[in-house]
């Protein structure tokens, strides 16, 4: 426990005294790094909860600025920061929760030209982006650099949630489902309208911005059963949960049995409509 000073021991107490945690799950979450793509709904308990357990280098990237109509569900933002960038608005909000995590800031969309680089410099990644685009870019960067994707998606009063880990096998020799095996194609933009078109409930991304942060600690930890392989749905107007198992797909052309996607080029073009991501 050398690595942790006082304050530190006495911040992460509850998560310390927890058999399954101790002073070296501790010691692990202090040395991973997870980059976050979206400061909104989603990201927004993700960042707070991620910060709160002292994970020890949080990567944030957004593009967008703080608005009036993000406030009803994106918490990590005040009505003081309307106009400021999302990602430094997040930035102050995590060193107020937690100032012995590093932030890192990325202003910008993530795109094919920087995907794999930054990617590439955090342990696990947890996306909570607004549009199909980014998310099939991030699942496949995620492959391409064998770092395990959280990801996460809300519409009006329905969330889900999967952890995937397409680089590794099953002990068939199987490869373990992606993202373009949950979703070969993207939907038409009338099944999938964004939450400006559609609407939101509040504290739905509250939710399963949560659940997400759980997974991401879960598998820094490697606690319990891993979403990999499962898609976790949520009915919020019935409360109710559904565990789905999702399967390999043979013509997925990421991991299928005659893979054509080799690199991050096929998303140079890709547009990043929006979808109700939070």
């Amino acid at each position: 426990m050398a690595d942790f000073l006082p304050e530190e021991l006495d911040r992460y107490r509850r998560h310390i005294i927890l058999r399954e945690v101790g002073g070296p799950g501790q010691a692990r979450l202090k040395a991973s790094s997870v980059l976050v793509i979206g400061a909104g709904g989603l990201g927004a308990p993700l960042l707070m909860y991620l910060a709160a357990a002292g994970v020890g280098r949080i990567g944030i990237m957004d593009d967008d600025a703080v608005d009036l109509s993000n406030l009803q569900r994106q918490v990590i933002h005040s009505t003081d920061a309307i106009g400021s960038p999302k990602v430094e608005s997040a930035a102050e909000h995590i060193h107020a929760i937690n100032p012995h995590v590093k932030v890192e800031t990325y202003q910008e969309r993530l795109r094919a030209a920087n995907a794999l680089e930054i990617v590439k410099r955090y342990d696990i990644v947890a996306d909570g982006s607004d549009n199909f685009a980014t998310r099939y870019l991030v699942s496949d960067a995620c492959f391409f650099a064998r770092r395990p994707l959280v990801s996460a998606a809300v519409g009006q009063f329905t969330g889900q949630l999967s952890t995937f880990r397409p680089y590794e096998k099953d002990a068939d020799g199987t490869p373990l489902p992606g993202y373009r095996d949950l979703l070969p194609e993207p939907p038409p933009p009338e099944a999938a309208p964004s939450c400006a078109e559609a609407g939101i409930i509040g504290a739905l991304p509250g939710v399963m911005g949560s659940l997400q942060a759980m997974e991401v600690i879960k598998e820094i930890l490697g606690l319990g059963e891993s979403l990999a392989g499962w898609l976790l749905l949520y009915d919020a107007l019935d409360t109710e949960f559904m565990k789905i198992r999702l399967s390999w797909r043979s013509d997925n052309p990421l991991t299928g049995a005659s893979p054509t996607i080799r690199d991050l080029s096929i998303h140079e073009n890709a547009d990043p409509a929006p979808s109700c991501g939070g």
